[in-house]
């Protein structure tokens, strides 16, 4: 029986799980919150309901439980909305669900992923509170604008209190109540789509709370003071963020989560999941291992990811697990846990430290080549690389022009380094991500209460353009080049002493395919440098992140177009030189015939 509560043509069905409960009534604005209006039946399988032909959608209520001799009044653990996290369940209009097939994602070769947190995106003047979903879709025409075909948006499910990053929910099935109504993020997504920007949701798994948790010894049950019967009551209940680790090994927990995961793909349409610090769900203390110490974790993943595939193939599965294990997007077939993606801690960590390093001497340029080649499995796109998300920006750490140059990050090395670790994301092979604001320089560190700054887009106008390029660029909007779409990559010509890399990268190969990249991760302007090509004839600059068109403080160092003759360099068939910018990149590639 579907749980929760269901609006029917002759009023509500309500249905919960509680096994341990003596009786269970249902209190609402629909009976005046009379205690024994509406008494619930118990089934075999600990499921208690009732149709209450009163009950209509804008109701309120509350679950009333007695076991033992004790009362506790309790919300639905499936409520889509509440008044507030500590408030009463509200009864949803019934929404039909989206139809499978309306709006197809870019395959992961060509995603290009923008992280927000809707409460400060989507921030309008100076009212009080945290930005909204009506807000957000307001901005949405910026993510058109700049080029990105996916969000991922940091949680939406309802939390305690109005600000927070969303990684402590209270209750998962339901919308932030102050972000708005369900509709209201049923809007949102079909904006998205209809601008050809994918969705994908952050979902928290790991742990649940752990404040305004009804769920916590819901039906009064529990063993060594444990949480009850959506928990472990053991130690392995024992995570970073409280004693609430699901029980993954309960089905009706297993089906709690899977549900909680479907009815994102199914009720709201969005495109993906992103599943929140996958290492916690698979051990005890987030180590790695396989599958760990949490089998049960695993084989939920394992299920989950399943699920979704069936219910929607196109789905976008994404693992923050950041212990750089192949296993979490090999498939359930091959004993993996299924996840299309996972973040990479092997490509930021490296990178942020070459970028944000004041001595030239001290960048390690085997750590940059290591960082561009690392891949978990077959596929170069089954990680989501970045230089800013949310964690890489808080927690003692800052965006990288402010970690480049404190309290400057406005600062010519801040935006130099800064642009030069977005041409990395976006020319390694992998899922390039940018954090909200990091396209037009917003600095600082992430909070909860600091919206964005959007005169910054106008103010650096030219950052904007920069980013805009090389989205452009990594999707192949132009035809030119396909190879940042492609599978292969050589990392040719490494120069220790000058701090210059150039890699190639390429589908086929080929006028219009082959796209070679050299980076200056030096102070040092470089004049008739040399390197190898994978072809002989003229090489066409796409993109130069020295030019003034981006900065007019920039150097403007660099050719539009590098000859390149049939002389072998760097163990390719022929070389060309050219001048390259102090900390820039420079991106080429051949016309077609």
């Amino acid at each position: 029986m579907k749980k929760g509560v269901s609006v029917l043509d002759d009023g509500c069905r309500f249905s919960v799980w509680a096994p341990h409960a003596d009786e269970v009534y249902v209190v609402g604005s629909f009976n005046e919150w009379n205690p024994e209006a509406h008494p619930m039946a118990k089934s075999g399988d600990g499921i208690w309901s009732v149709v209450i032909p009163e009950a209509k959608p804008g109701d309120e209520y509350r679950y009333r439980i007695l076991t033992a001799g004790k009362e506790y009044s309790r919300t639905d653990p499936y409520a889509r909305r509440l008044t507030h996290s500590s408030g009463n369940v509200i009864i949803p209009k019934s929404i039909p669900g989206r139809k499978p097939g309306r709006f197809q994602p870019a395959p992961l070769n060509e995603l290009v992923l923008y992280e927000m947190h809707i409460g400060t995106f989507g921030k309008k003047g100076r009212e009080p509170g945290p930005g909204d979903l009506e807000g957000a879709i307001e901005r949405l025409d910026h993510l058109h604008e700049l080029g990105v075909n996916a969000i991922e948006i940091m949680p939406v499910a309802e939390f305690p209190g109005a600000y927070s990053w969303g990684y402590n929910p209270s209750h998962i099935f339901a919308i932030e109540s102050d972000y708005g109504s369900p509709r209201a993020f049923r809007d949102f997504v079909r904006k998205a789509h209809d601008l050809g920007i994918a969705v994908i949701v952050d979902v928290v798994y790991n742990h649940l709370g752990p404040s305004d948790l009804d769920v916590w010894q819901f039906d009064g049950w529990s063993e060594n003071d444990g949480g009850g019967i959506y928990f472990y009551n053991d130690g392995r209940a024992n995570t970073p963020w409280g004693n609430t680790r699901p029980d993954y090994g309960r089905p009706e927990v297993r089906e709690y989560i899977r549900d909680n995961a479907l009815m994102w793909i199914r009720d709201y349409g969005v495109d993906g999941l992103r599943w929140d610090a996958t290492a916690y769900i698979r051990n005890v203390n987030g180590g790695d291992g396989d599958p760990g110490d949490l089998p049960d974790g695993w084989s939920l993943m394992q299920w989950v990811n399943e699920e979704l595939k069936k219910a929607r193939p196109s789905a976008i599965n994404i693992a923050e697990d950041l212990q750089n294990n192949p296993r979490l997007t090999k498939s359930p077939g091959d004993d993996g846990a299924g996840f299309d993606a996972q973040w990479d801690a092997r490509f930021v960590h490296p990178m942020r430290t070459a970028l944000i390093g004041a001595d030239d001497a001290h960048r390690d340029m085997n750590a940059i080549r290591d960082a561009i080649l690392q891949r978990y499995y077959l596929n170069a796109f089954e990680r989501v690389i970045y230089t800013e998300s949310h964690d890489e920006v808080a927690n003692g750490k800052a965006r990288v022009p402010e970690e480049v140059d404190p309290g400057q990050a406005s600062s010519w090395a801040a935006r130099k380094k800064s642009t030069l670790g977005a041409a990395m994301v976006f020319t390694a092979p992998g899922v390039p991500m940018l954090f909200q604001g990091q396209e037009f320089l917003e600095d600082d560190w992430f909070h909860d209460q600091d919206p964005l700054d959007w005169s910054k887009k106008e103010r650096f106008a030219g950052i904007f353009r920069l980013y805009a390029d090389l989205i452009a660029l990594r999707r192949n909007r132009d035809g030119r080049t396909r190879g940042l779409c492609g599978q292969a990559v050589s990392v040719y010509h490494i120069n220790h002493e000058d701090k210059v890399l150039a890699f190639h990268r390429w589908d086929e190969g080929g006028p219009g395919d082959s796209v070679v990249i050299a980076a200056n991760f030096s102070t040092q302007p470089k004049h008739q440098y040399q390197i190898g090509f994978p072809a002989a004839g003229d090489w066409r600059v796409r993109f130069n992140s020295d030019s003034r068109f981006y900065d007019g403080e920039f150097g403007d160092t660099g050719p539009e177009m590098v000859p390149a003759e049939e002389i072998e360099q760097d163990g390719l068939p022929a070389r060309g030189s050219f001048d390259l910018g102090p900390y820039s990149v420079l991106i080429l590639s051949q016309e077609e015939a």
